[in-house]
């Protein structure tokens, strides 16, 4: 018997809480919480904000050798908060959480192919339907 929608959402709900239940997003969340709680951080993040604020504006009115030196003075504070380890090791769980999320997505969509493919009698080393190896067989004879 075919699945609804609603089946379909509800079983996506329950693997995001899955997933979101997992170590790596607990670490993103208490790295996040770090970063907030870090007042050298929050103040060099409102500069950075500012800054880019104001290479916006000179960026809009074409004032070139302002909005030169507000992006260095950017680039300079985007690479002290890089430096700090707990940004760092925000960064990584980022890239972590990421990577799980993709395995998930594309391991779906993996499935879903295979699972059509097999039901049509296809060939799921070639990725072809069953649909698609009858035609090519109509043509060749």
């Amino acid at each position: 018997m075919p699945y609804t929608k609603a089946e379909i959402v509800a079983k996506a709900r329950e693997l995001a809480n899955m997933i979101a239940d997992t170590e790596e997003v607990e670490f993103f969340k208490r790295a996040e919480a770090q970063i907030n709680e870090n007042q050298a951080v929050r103040e060099k993040l409102a500069s950075l904000k500012s800054l880019q604020k104001q290479a916006v504006n000179f960026q809009h009115y074409g004032k070139e050798r302002a909005l030169k030196l507000v992006e260095e003075k950017i680039a300079k504070i985007e690479e002290e908060i890089d430096a700090i380890p707990i940004v760092q090791e925000f960064k990584q769980s980022q890239v972590e959480v990421n990577e799980i999320l993709q395995m998930v997505s594309n391991g779906i969509a993996n499935q879903v192919t295979n699972q059509i493919i097999e039901s049509t009698g296809g060939d799921v080393l070639r990725g072809e339907t069953g649909s698609k190896i009858r035609s090519t067989a109509k043509k060749e004879g």
